[in-house]
Protein backbone atom coordinates (compact mmCIF):
# COMPACT_ATOMS: atom_id res chain seq x y z
CA UNK A 1 0.00 0.00 0.00
CA UNK A 2 1.53 3.32 -1.08
CA UNK A 3 0.38 6.82 -0.42
CA UNK A 4 1.07 10.62 -0.63
CA UNK A 5 -1.51 11.92 1.97
CA UNK A 6 1.28 11.91 4.54
CA UNK A 7 3.42 14.43 6.38
CA UNK A 8 5.96 14.74 9.35
CA UNK A 9 4.96 15.35 12.49
CA UNK A 10 6.56 15.69 15.91
CA UNK A 11 5.25 17.21 19.27
CA UNK A 12 5.25 20.86 19.28
CA UNK A 13 3.78 23.35 22.16
CA UNK A 14 2.75 26.84 22.45
CA UNK A 15 5.05 28.16 25.25
CA UNK A 16 2.87 29.83 28.15
CA UNK A 17 2.93 30.17 31.72
CA UNK A 18 -0.29 30.42 34.21
CA UNK A 19 0.69 34.08 35.34
CA UNK A 20 0.31 37.48 34.12
CA UNK A 21 2.90 39.91 34.27
CA UNK A 22 5.44 41.75 31.94
CA UNK A 23 8.54 40.39 29.77
CA UNK A 24 11.66 40.88 31.50
CA UNK A 25 13.91 39.09 29.66
CA UNK A 26 14.01 36.73 26.15
CA UNK A 27 16.74 34.48 26.83
CA UNK A 28 16.23 32.40 23.58
CA UNK A 29 16.24 33.36 19.40
CA UNK A 30 14.71 32.41 16.76
CA UNK A 31 15.41 28.29 16.13
CA UNK A 32 17.25 28.12 18.85
CA UNK A 33 18.05 24.45 20.03
CA UNK A 34 16.95 24.68 23.58
CA UNK A 35 17.85 21.28 26.38
CA UNK A 36 14.75 20.15 28.76
CA UNK A 37 14.88 22.58 32.01
CA UNK A 38 16.84 25.87 29.78
CA UNK A 39 15.17 28.96 30.93
CA UNK A 40 13.12 30.23 27.30
CA UNK A 41 11.96 34.13 28.86
CA UNK A 42 11.14 35.54 32.19
CA UNK A 43 8.33 37.64 33.45
CA UNK A 44 9.28 40.89 35.54
CA UNK A 45 9.15 39.03 39.35
CA UNK A 46 8.46 41.65 41.62
CA UNK A 47 4.77 41.78 42.20
CA UNK A 48 5.05 38.36 42.82
CA UNK A 49 8.49 38.50 44.87
CA UNK A 50 5.70 41.30 47.51
CA UNK A 51 3.30 39.04 47.29
CA UNK A 52 5.13 36.01 48.63
CA UNK A 53 6.85 38.66 51.10
CA UNK A 54 3.29 39.11 52.48
CA UNK A 55 2.39 35.72 52.79
CA UNK A 56 5.62 34.61 54.82
CA UNK A 57 4.56 37.49 57.19
CA UNK A 58 1.45 36.42 57.33
CA UNK A 59 2.23 33.29 58.68
CA UNK A 60 4.79 34.50 61.07
CA UNK A 61 1.54 35.90 62.38
CA UNK A 62 -0.46 32.87 62.65
CA UNK A 63 2.55 31.43 64.22
CA UNK A 64 2.47 33.76 66.71
CA UNK A 65 -1.40 34.00 66.96
CA UNK A 66 -1.45 30.64 67.65
CA UNK A 67 1.12 30.79 70.06
CA UNK A 68 -1.37 33.26 72.17
CA UNK A 69 -3.87 31.30 72.19
CA UNK A 70 -2.29 28.03 73.44
CA UNK A 71 -0.88 30.36 76.36
CA UNK A 72 -4.35 32.33 76.94
CA UNK A 73 -6.12 28.73 77.48
CA UNK A 74 -3.89 28.15 79.85
CA UNK A 75 -4.27 31.27 81.49
CA UNK A 76 -7.86 30.90 81.43
CA UNK A 77 -7.79 27.63 83.25
CA UNK A 78 -5.54 29.04 86.23
CA UNK A 79 -8.81 32.06 86.51
CA UNK A 80 -11.20 29.06 86.70
CA UNK A 81 -9.06 27.52 89.70
CA UNK A 82 -8.64 30.97 91.19
CA UNK A 83 -12.28 31.42 90.97
CA UNK A 84 -13.40 28.52 92.77
CA UNK A 85 -11.53 29.14 95.00
CA UNK A 86 -13.53 31.84 95.57
CA UNK A 87 -16.78 30.62 95.12
CA UNK A 88 -15.55 27.83 97.80
CA UNK A 89 -14.73 30.70 100.33
CA UNK A 90 -18.28 32.40 99.27
CA UNK A 91 -20.01 29.21 100.42
CA UNK A 92 -18.29 28.82 103.93
CA UNK A 93 -19.57 32.32 104.22
CA UNK A 94 -22.90 31.70 103.00
CA UNK A 95 -23.09 28.16 105.32
CA UNK A 96 -21.47 30.51 108.32
CA UNK A 97 -24.21 33.22 107.61
CA UNK A 98 -27.05 30.94 107.14
CA UNK A 99 -26.10 29.49 111.01
CA UNK A 100 -25.83 33.11 112.14
CA UNK A 101 -28.59 34.68 110.84
CA UNK A 102 -31.10 32.44 113.14
CA UNK A 103 -30.19 33.75 116.08
CA UNK A 104 -29.93 37.22 114.92
CA UNK A 105 -25.96 37.08 115.23
CA UNK A 106 -25.73 38.61 111.27
CA UNK A 107 -28.32 40.92 110.32
CA UNK A 108 -30.26 39.54 107.28
CA UNK A 109 -28.97 42.46 104.61
CA UNK A 110 -24.83 40.61 105.22
CA UNK A 111 -27.00 37.46 105.13
CA UNK A 112 -28.50 38.20 101.59
CA UNK A 113 -24.99 39.66 100.47
CA UNK A 114 -23.35 36.23 101.54
CA UNK A 115 -25.97 34.55 98.86
CA UNK A 116 -25.94 36.74 95.96
CA UNK A 117 -21.77 37.11 95.92
CA UNK A 118 -22.48 33.08 95.92
CA UNK A 119 -24.40 32.91 92.75
CA UNK A 120 -22.75 35.70 91.05
CA UNK A 121 -19.26 33.93 91.55
CA UNK A 122 -20.83 30.46 90.40
CA UNK A 123 -21.92 32.49 87.14
CA UNK A 124 -18.44 34.05 86.91
CA UNK A 125 -16.89 30.37 86.97
CA UNK A 126 -19.54 29.07 84.74
CA UNK A 127 -18.57 31.70 81.75
CA UNK A 128 -14.79 31.51 82.53
CA UNK A 129 -15.69 27.51 81.84
CA UNK A 130 -17.46 28.33 78.73
CA UNK A 131 -14.90 30.27 77.41
CA UNK A 132 -11.90 28.13 77.85
CA UNK A 133 -14.19 25.73 75.92
CA UNK A 134 -14.27 28.06 72.65
CA UNK A 135 -10.89 28.46 73.27
CA UNK A 136 -9.96 24.84 73.52
CA UNK A 137 -12.46 24.22 70.11
CA UNK A 138 -10.26 26.98 68.34
CA UNK A 139 -7.27 24.91 69.29
CA UNK A 140 -8.55 21.58 67.84
CA UNK A 141 -9.41 20.20 70.91
CA UNK A 142 -5.71 19.46 72.08
CA UNK A 143 -4.23 22.34 73.94
CA UNK A 144 -0.81 20.98 73.04
CA UNK A 145 -1.58 20.73 69.56
CA UNK A 146 1.82 21.54 67.44
CA UNK A 147 1.84 24.93 65.77
CA UNK A 148 2.52 23.36 62.26
CA UNK A 149 -0.64 20.75 62.65
CA UNK A 150 -3.03 23.90 63.11
CA UNK A 151 -5.56 24.48 60.70
CA UNK A 152 -4.50 28.53 60.80
CA UNK A 153 -0.82 27.62 59.98
CA UNK A 154 -1.73 25.21 57.33
CA UNK A 155 -4.24 27.60 55.33
CA UNK A 156 -1.10 30.34 55.95
CA UNK A 157 1.33 28.31 54.59
CA UNK A 158 -0.71 27.19 51.69
CA UNK A 159 -1.15 31.18 50.50
CA UNK A 160 3.01 31.04 51.22
CA UNK A 161 3.18 27.63 48.70
CA UNK A 162 0.88 29.54 46.26
CA UNK A 163 2.94 32.45 46.22
CA UNK A 164 6.11 30.77 45.30
CA UNK A 165 4.71 28.70 42.99
CA UNK A 166 3.12 32.06 41.02
CA UNK A 167 7.02 33.79 41.65
CA UNK A 168 8.66 30.20 39.96
CA UNK A 169 6.26 30.22 37.51
CA UNK A 170 7.88 33.98 36.65
CA UNK A 171 10.62 31.96 34.97
CA UNK A 172 9.30 29.95 31.97
CA UNK A 173 11.37 26.43 31.03
CA UNK A 174 11.55 24.02 28.45
CA UNK A 175 9.34 21.28 29.15
CA UNK A 176 11.35 19.16 26.84
CA UNK A 177 14.37 19.35 24.21
CA UNK A 178 13.43 21.05 20.72
CA UNK A 179 13.92 24.12 18.42
CA UNK A 180 11.81 27.45 19.29
CA UNK A 181 9.90 29.37 16.49
CA UNK A 182 7.92 32.33 16.18
CA UNK A 183 9.98 33.94 19.00
CA UNK A 184 10.02 37.69 17.50
CA UNK A 185 6.66 37.42 18.28
CA UNK A 186 7.50 38.47 22.38
CA UNK A 187 9.71 41.46 23.35
CA UNK A 188 10.77 42.80 26.82
CA UNK A 189 8.35 45.42 27.74
CA UNK A 190 5.23 42.96 26.30
CA UNK A 191 2.54 42.67 28.62
CA UNK A 192 1.31 38.80 28.38
CA UNK A 193 -1.95 37.78 29.83
CA UNK A 194 -2.12 33.83 32.05
CA UNK A 195 -1.86 31.05 29.08
CA UNK A 196 -1.05 33.44 26.25
CA UNK A 197 1.44 31.91 23.99
CA UNK A 198 4.40 33.24 23.95
CA UNK A 199 5.93 31.11 21.19
CA UNK A 200 6.33 27.76 20.03
CA UNK A 201 8.54 24.67 21.10
CA UNK A 202 8.85 21.66 18.42
CA UNK A 203 10.69 18.48 19.49
CA UNK A 204 13.39 17.09 17.52
CA UNK A 205 14.30 14.00 19.06
CA UNK A 206 11.19 12.07 17.97
CA UNK A 207 9.06 12.04 15.10
CA UNK A 208 6.48 10.28 13.57
CA UNK A 209 4.56 9.98 9.87
CA UNK A 210 1.01 11.22 10.11
CA UNK A 211 -0.88 9.80 6.84
CA UNK A 212 -4.63 9.63 5.63
CA UNK A 213 -4.84 6.97 3.49
CA UNK A 214 -8.17 5.87 2.00
CA UNK A 215 -10.30 3.49 3.42
CA UNK A 216 -9.83 0.83 0.40
CA UNK A 217 -6.27 0.99 0.57
CA UNK A 218 -6.61 -0.58 4.37
CA UNK A 219 -7.44 -4.02 3.47
CA UNK A 220 -4.11 -5.63 4.44
CA UNK A 221 -2.91 -2.97 6.45
CA UNK A 222 -1.83 -3.77 10.29
CA UNK A 223 -0.05 -2.43 13.02
CA UNK A 224 3.82 -3.50 12.85
CA UNK A 225 3.91 -3.85 9.25
CA UNK A 226 7.60 -2.63 7.61
CA UNK A 227 7.30 0.75 5.98
CA UNK A 228 9.83 2.66 3.54
CA UNK A 229 9.43 6.49 3.81
CA UNK A 230 10.50 8.96 1.14
CA UNK A 231 10.29 13.02 1.87
CA UNK A 232 10.04 15.11 -1.07
CA UNK A 233 13.13 17.04 0.03
CA UNK A 234 15.41 14.62 0.08
CA UNK A 235 14.83 12.61 -3.19
CA UNK A 236 16.71 9.49 -3.27
CA UNK A 237 16.57 9.03 0.61
CA UNK A 238 14.50 6.46 2.18
CA UNK A 239 13.57 6.08 6.02
CA UNK A 240 12.67 3.34 7.48
CA UNK A 241 9.55 2.89 9.57
CA UNK A 242 6.87 0.68 11.19
CA UNK A 243 2.74 0.72 11.37
CA UNK A 244 2.54 1.92 15.03
CA UNK A 245 -1.43 2.61 14.75
CA UNK A 246 -4.15 3.02 12.82
CA UNK A 247 -7.38 5.39 13.97
CA UNK A 248 -10.80 3.51 14.95
CA UNK A 249 -12.54 6.31 12.98
CA UNK A 250 -12.26 7.97 9.48
CA UNK A 251 -11.58 11.55 10.04
CA UNK A 252 -14.62 12.69 9.17
CA UNK A 253 -16.39 11.60 12.27
CA UNK A 254 -14.10 14.01 14.35
CA UNK A 255 -15.73 17.13 12.36
CA UNK A 256 -17.58 20.01 14.23
CA UNK A 257 -20.63 18.72 11.57
CA UNK A 258 -20.11 15.45 10.48
CA UNK A 259 -21.88 14.25 7.29
CA UNK A 260 -25.06 12.67 7.52
CA UNK A 261 -26.73 10.78 4.73
CA UNK A 262 -30.29 10.80 5.84
CA UNK A 263 -31.61 11.52 2.53
CA UNK A 264 -31.96 9.36 -0.20
CA UNK A 265 -29.95 11.77 -2.55
CA UNK A 266 -26.34 10.98 -1.94
CA UNK A 267 -22.63 10.69 -3.04
CA UNK A 268 -20.59 7.69 -1.67
CA UNK A 269 -17.27 9.12 -0.98
CA UNK A 270 -14.27 7.09 -0.40
CA UNK A 271 -13.34 7.79 3.56
CA UNK A 272 -9.96 8.87 4.87
CA UNK A 273 -8.62 6.63 7.88
CA UNK A 274 -5.35 8.16 10.06
CA UNK A 275 -2.77 6.14 10.24
CA UNK A 276 0.18 6.94 12.42
CA UNK A 277 4.06 5.40 11.00
CA UNK A 278 7.13 5.27 13.68
CA UNK A 279 10.38 6.55 12.11
CA UNK A 280 13.68 5.16 12.35
CA UNK A 281 15.80 7.94 13.17
CA UNK A 282 18.49 7.26 14.72
CA UNK A 283 21.31 7.47 12.23
CA UNK A 284 22.48 10.84 12.77
CA UNK A 285 23.94 11.43 9.99
CA UNK A 286 20.24 11.73 8.22
CA UNK A 287 19.35 15.08 7.11
CA UNK A 288 16.62 16.50 9.65
CA UNK A 289 13.17 15.75 9.14
CA UNK A 290 11.17 18.91 10.15
CA UNK A 291 7.48 19.18 11.02
CA UNK A 292 5.01 19.11 8.17
CA UNK A 293 7.43 17.88 5.56
CA UNK A 294 5.24 16.06 2.85
CA UNK A 295 6.32 12.43 2.56
CA UNK A 296 5.19 9.16 0.73
CA UNK A 297 5.15 6.04 2.54
CA UNK A 298 4.79 2.10 1.25
CA UNK A 299 3.47 -0.30 3.41
CA UNK A 300 4.71 -4.16 3.00
CA UNK A 301 1.40 -5.67 3.63
CA UNK A 302 2.85 -9.13 2.31
CA UNK A 303 -0.67 -8.84 -0.59
CA UNK A 304 0.23 -7.58 -4.15
CA UNK A 305 -1.76 -4.54 -4.59
CA UNK A 306 -4.87 -4.64 -6.58
CA UNK A 307 -5.74 -8.11 -6.74
CA UNK A 308 -7.58 -11.07 -4.37
CA UNK A 309 -5.84 -12.70 -1.61
CA UNK A 310 -6.17 -16.03 -3.41
CA UNK A 311 -3.86 -14.66 -6.34
CA UNK A 312 -1.62 -12.55 -4.74
CA UNK A 313 -0.24 -15.66 -3.37
CA UNK A 314 0.77 -17.00 -6.70
CA UNK A 315 2.85 -13.84 -7.69
CA UNK A 316 5.35 -14.96 -4.41
CA UNK A 317 5.90 -18.59 -5.46
CA UNK A 318 8.74 -18.36 -8.46
CA UNK A 319 9.95 -21.16 -10.35
CA UNK A 320 13.24 -21.39 -12.82
CA UNK A 321 13.34 -23.16 -15.44
CA UNK A 322 16.28 -24.17 -17.65
CA UNK A 323 15.84 -22.91 -21.24
CA UNK A 324 19.73 -21.67 -22.56
CA UNK A 325 20.58 -18.27 -20.81
CA UNK A 326 16.81 -17.23 -19.86
CA UNK A 327 14.51 -17.59 -16.67
CA UNK A 328 11.15 -17.85 -16.75
CA UNK A 329 8.93 -16.89 -14.01
CA UNK A 330 5.30 -18.27 -13.09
Amino acid sequence: MSTDNAYVETDKVGISTDVSGIVQDVDVSENHHVSVGQVLYRLDPRQFQIALDNAKANLAQTELTIEAMKRDYRRMLSDIETQQAQVALDQATFDRYTTLVRSDAVSKANYDQARFTLQADKSKVVSLQQQAEVQLARLGGNPDISVTEHPQYLQAKAQVDEAQRQLDHTVVKAPFAGVVTNVPSIAPGKYLQTSMTAFYLVATDYVWVSSNPKETELTYVRPGQPVTVTVDTYPGLEWKGTVESISPAAAQEFQLLPAQNTSGNWVKVVQRIPMRVRVDTSDSSRPPLRAGMSVEIDVDTGHARGLPSFLSGLFHTTSKVDNGDRTHRD
